[in-house]
């Protein structure tokens, strides 16, 4: 699948705890820019917010609906939970090994300390957006994550503007 190219963050990475459960330090979400990463997230097709089956208690899960084909279930941990929302806006998602090498070197994600052991390389946790257009990569990597999963094409740009109305 064709990728728009990331482009470099800005922000330093914030410190991160690299042990489990591997999380983000000291930073808090903006609430609306959360907001907006919870509408989006949601708005996607045959999603489900719910309570997560493998991360830390508060986090909510992008869960897939049970009928919805996969491509690369193999990139999921557990359940149909492709993505998790954690209490401080950071998330992990699964992408494709490209796409997660690409988020890394553009200062966007890091690599789960368990994504080589699970042998899924585009296990990644990407960083709390700080505003709009933080938020409108870090949906970008979601909606990526999202169209590895599922084999689909869905635009980002599509779900924003949905997600506004």
């Amino acid at each position: 699948m064709e990728h728009k190219s990331l482009p470099q963050r800005i922000r330093p990475r914030p410190p991160t705890n690299k042990n489990m459960p591997h999380s983000q330090i000291g930073i808090q979400p903006v609430p609306e820019v959360n907001a907006e990463l919870f509408r989006r997230s949601y708005a996607l097709p045959n999603v489900t917010n719910r309570p997560t089956v493998i991360s830390v208690p508060g986090a909510r899960a992008i869960w897939l609906d049970e009928d919805l084909p996969l491509a690369h279930p193999e990139s999921i941990a557990r359940g149909r939970e492709f993505a998790h929302i954690h209490p401080n806006g950071s998330l992990h998602v699964s992408l494709s090994p490209e796409r997660a090498q690409e988020a890394i070197e553009m200062g966007w994600a890091e690599p789960h300390p368990m994504a080589a052991y699970m042998g899924n390389l585009g296990m990644v946790m990407s960083y709390t957006p700080l505003d709009m257009q933080e938020l409108d990569v870090v949906f970008q990597l979601i909606v990526d994550s999202y169209n590895f999963v599922t084999g689909r094409t869905v635009n980002a740009m599509d779900i924003t503007a949905a997600a506004k109305s």
